[in-house]
C-alpha cells in the first residue's frame, strides 16, 4: 500500500511538467486523482498514462481562474470520487514581460491563473475538508521570490510571493478543523515548458549557484508534494519547501 492509499487529490494544470509528475506519483502511492486542465486533451493523456482503466484518475477540463468553473470542478471531482482529501494547486503561467511596458490585463491574468486561483480552489474545496476535519492543501509557490530574479518576471514573482503569504494566512485560518496548508518553492525545474524560455547557458548559469550541480527534475516537485500530502506531515503547516538544488534559501 501507498502512503496516499484511499485519498483523493485534485491536481491543478495537470497536464503537463510538475503537475503530470504529481498526478503520476499520487498515482504510484495509491491516490485517485482529478486531473485538472484547461487542455483536456493532454489531462486525458496523463490520465490514460496513469489509468488505463479510468477508475484512479478523472480528466476534468476548468478554468482555475473562474469562480464558477472551479465550483463545477469541485462538484465534479466529489461526484465522481465521493471525497475530496487533498488539494494541489499547481496551475501557473510565466510569460516574459519588460514591467513598465506590461499592459494591466497582463498583469491581471497572471496575478489571476497563479493566485486568485489558490484562493478560488481553495476555497471551494474547504466545506468538505471542514466536515471532515481533515485536508491537505499544497500550493505551488518559486524560488524566484526569494531571489527576486530572472529579469522581466516581475508580475510573477509577485504572484508567487503572494502564494507564499496566502499558504501562511490559511494555515492560521483553517487549522483548527485539522487542515495543512503548505507550499512547494520550486527552482530552475527541466520540464518542456522552460526548454521554452531558457536556453542551455542559462540553464548552465543557474546550476552553477545552486549548492548541488544537477538539474531539479519534475519528479523532485512531486515527492515533495507526496510528503506533505502523507500523514508523516500531519504536523507541518504554514511552510514553504525550496526543491531547487540549494539554489535559494530562506
Amino acid at each position: 500500500m501507498g502512503v496516499l492509499t484511499n485519498r483523493v487529490a485534485i491536481v491543478t494544470g495537470g497536464a503537463r511538467g510538475i503537475g503530470e509528475s504529481v498526478v503520476c506519483e499520487f498515482a504510484k502511492e495509491g491516490a485517485r486523482v482529478a486531473v485538472v486542465d484547461i487542455d483536456i486533451e493532454g489531462a486525458r493523456r496523463v490520465g490514460a498514462q496513469v489509468d488505463a482503466d479510468d477508475t484512479l484518475v478523472l480528466p476534468i477540463w476548468a478554468d482555475i481562474s473562474d469562480e464558477a468553473s472551479v465550483e463545477q470542478m469541485v462538484e465534479a471531482s466529489v461526484r465522481h470520487f465521493g471525497q475530496i482529501d487533498i488539494l494541489v494547486n499547481n496551475a501557473g503561467i510565466y510569460p516574459r514581460y519588460i514591467w513598465h511596458e506590461m499592459t494591466v490585463g497582463q498583469w491581471d491574468n497572471i496575478q489571476a491563473v497563479n493566485l486568485k486561483s489558490c484562493f478560488l480552489c481553495s476555497r471551494a474545496v474547504f466545506p468538505h475538508f471542514k466536515r471532515r476535519e481533515a485536508g491537505k492543501i499544497i500550493n505551488l509557490s518559486s524560488g524566484t521570490f526569494s531571489l527576486g530574479k530572472p529579469r522581466d518576471l516581475v508580475h510573477y514573482i509577485a504572484s508567487k510571493g503572494g502564494v507564499v503569504g496566502f499558504t501562511r494566512a490559511l494555515a492560521h485560518e483553517v487549522g483548527e478543523f485539522n487542515i495543512q496548508v503548505n507550499a512547494i518553492a520550486p527552482g530552475a525545474v527541466e520540464t518542456e515548458e522552460e526548454r521554452k524560455v531558457a536556453d542551455p547557458q542559462m540553464v548552465a548559469s543557474i546550476v552553477a549557484q545552486q549548492c548541488l550541480k544537477g538539474r531539479v527534475l519534475a519528479k523532485h516537485i512531486a515527492r515533495a508534494a507526496v510528503f506533505l500530502a502523507s500523514e508523516d506531515a500531519d504536523m507541518i503547516t504554514g511552510q514553504t519547501i525550496n526543491v531547487d538544488g540549494g539554489w535559494a534559501m530562506q
